[in-house]
């Protein structure tokens, strides 16, 4: 059965008897999501790169819409493989306005592809793992509750900062905190949750 846990955390008990937050429990692809893959460490560039941009298509939208649509996201973008992505032209952009299987906004399809230069340029610095997780925090979150989640961190202001310096568009304080708990930067996991230890 499935159920709430301490009235002030946000978890939800699953039917397998495991916790997690209400956005990763009822929909089986957020769950699927949020079990296997959220807050796992990613430090590959295209598996960077690739989250960051479903981050920037993320923007104002469900967090469920845009995995719906990962698939068709990847199929369209060549795989998120920054080299590729950066080569993209007017035609390009033109075709990705006529595809109804992802985000259809002109404007954050430039910046996928700004995202893919900048990645690529980036490469002489360093790269986009090591700029990413030079950001990692070295205070740890243990939020009782969802409540106590931030939504920004003075990490994520100034990892906005140095990617957008270097030629990244759309990627605020807000939406870089959400890719520090997606790609494992920081640990936002509920105590309780069954995934706090990782």
């Amino acid at each position: 059965m499935e159920g709430i846990l301490a009235a002030d955390s946000g978890l939800v008990l699953g039917i397998d008897g495991l916790a997690r937050p209400g956005w990763a429990a009822t929909d089986p692809l957020m769950r699927d999501y949020y079990d296997r893959e959220w807050g796992n460490p990613v430090r590959d560039e295209a598996g960077l790169f690739e989250r960051l941009s479903l981050e920037v298509f993320q923007s104002g939208l469900a967090w469920a819409t845009i995995l719906r649509k990962r698939e068709a996201f990847r199929s369209a973008f060549r795989g998120f493989a920054p080299d590729a992505v950066a080569g993209f032209d007017d035609r390009d952009v033109d075709r990705l306005l006529a595809d109804s299987s992802i985000v259809r906004n002109r404007r954050k399809i430039e910046a996928t592809i700004a995202n893919a230069q900048a990645t690529v340029a980036l490469r002489a610095e360093g790269g986009l793992s090591a700029l990413i997780w030079g950001f990692a925090s070295p205070q740890r979150y243990t939020p009782r509750s969802v409540t106590e989640i931030p939504t920004e961190s003075p990490e994520s202001v100034a990892l906005a900062k140095q990617l957008r310096d270097h030629g990244f568009r759309h990627v605020g304080p807000v939406t870089m905190f959400a890719l520090m708990e997606a790609v494992g930067v920081v640990n936002t996991h509920v105590v309780g949750s069954h995934r706090r230890a990782c």
